[in-house]
């Protein structure tokens, strides 16, 4: 008896356990539209110390143009580059060539946006 109620709490615990960390189909490149400031980053949603991030991504006109990136203690911006929505996920491609960077949506609403890596990383966005 009680081997069966822990395996059905754990399978409740489970099943609330992915929906909150289910990842949300993007439809069109207008979800994203905007100026988001990238406000910190994870590599790992689970970790307890986050990297401050200096960036800006402009959606804008199916391109996306990254401002304020620190280097050497200066700042550049990237050239636009082109971005689109496949298989309900944010394709963005990098410059100069024909690979990409692939992020699912995780959370967004009229203030906030969070990215989730293809490799795991999680992006932490304010909308300016």
């Amino acid at each position: 008896m009680k081997k069966t109620n822990l395996a059905t709490g754990l399978l409740i615990l489970s099943v609330f356990t992915s929906a909150v960390y289910a990842d949300i189909t993007l439809q069109s490149t207008k979800e994203v539209e905007g100026t988001w400031k990238l406000d910190h980053s994870k590599n790992f949603i689970t970790d307890k110390d986050s990297v401050k991030r200096e960036d800006t991504w402009v959606f804008k006109n199916d391109k996306v143009t990254i401002l304020h990136i620190p280097r050497d203690g200066t700042y550049y911006d990237q050239p636009p580059v082109n971005y689109e929505i496949d298989d309900g996920k944010l394709k963005v491609y990098l410059v100069g060539n024909s690979r990409f960077d692939l992020f699912t949506l995780v959370d967004k609403d009229d203030k906030n946006m969070t990215l989730k890596g293809k490799f795991g990383g999680y992006y932490y966005f304010i909308k300016k």
